[in-house]
């Protein structure tokens, strides 16, 4: 299907998908199954959507510049450069395996960044009473996000709100800038691998990007004006609802 009605589609779940991104995470969820319904493969699909993902999360990485600082004591640039090379490795994989034996992790994983996101708070003051997160951990965790992020990339927002709050004791609302600025960098390492092997279909590809460009820039301008409350909130919404429709699409039949 090629028609109005689908570019329309296409260009619906990019703005919902990148709006997401720019608040909580999870935009795959709305891209990848529009773009599964259109017909693409479910390979292809993940591949198309993370590049149509790609302009959006750097307008909201972009709005968000002014927020950005470093985590733990380690700089952007070090998680940044860490966060491409993984998401080079993730990407690699997608090409090379199939994707069904993976599938039937997503859920586990959004089922775990769901829980720490409901006991984050007691859960991180109770870890940094006993124990401290040294560098190691945090990067060894960045390295696993990137290839999570290159392979699939489904929730990895919400994962990394989850894992850094866990290790590092740091809020949803402040990681908005640089669980941005990560994002966007994973999908641009998997990005050079997903175009040099041609596994994006443009025509569904051109509509999603022009959209995930508008509703990241239109998300982000929401997200600096909402209250860590809200933030936490929505982020349980999206998590939730993402770790019962995955756990479905595996596990239904």
């Amino acid at each position: 299907m090629t028609d109005l009605s689908a570019y329309l589609l296409a260009a619906g779940a990019g703005a919902l998908g990148g709006a997401m991104n720019a608040l909580a995470g999870g935009g795959t969820f709305a891209t990848l199954p529009a773009l599964i319904a259109l017909g693409l493969p479910a390979n292809i699909a993940n591949a198309t959507s993370n590049v149509a993902l790609l302009p959006g999360a750097g307008a909201s990485a972009w709005t968000y510049r002014g927020e950005l600082g470093p985590v733990a004591g380690m700089s952007v640039r070090l998680l940044a450069a860490l966060t491409f090379v993984f998401g080079l490795v993730g990407s690699l994989l997608l090409v090379l395996t199939p994707t069904e034996t993976f599938d039937l992790l997503i859920p586990w994983l959004l089922l775990f960044a769901f829980v720490v996101m409901v006991f984050g708070k007691p859960a991180a003051d109770w870890l940094h009473a006993r124990v401290t997160i040294g560098r190691p951990t945090l990067l060894a965790a960045q390295a696993l996000l990137g290839i999570y992020g290159g392979y699939f990339g489904g929730g990895v927002g919400l994962i990394t709100t989850a894992v850094y709050g866990l290790l590092a004791n740091i809020r949803p609302r402040e990681l908005f800038a640089i669980r941005t600025t990560m994002l966007a960098v994973a999908n641009l390492a998997a990005a050079f691998v997903f175009i040099g092997f041609a596994m994006v279909w443009w025509w569904a590809c051109l509509p999603m990007l022009l959209g995930a460009i508008l509703g990241g820039w239109l998300g982000a301008l929401l997200g600096r004006r909402l209250s860590h409350r809200l933030v936490r909130i929505w982020t349980l919404l999206v998590t939730g609802t993402t770790t019962v429709v995955f756990f479905i699409r595996a596990y239904g039949g």
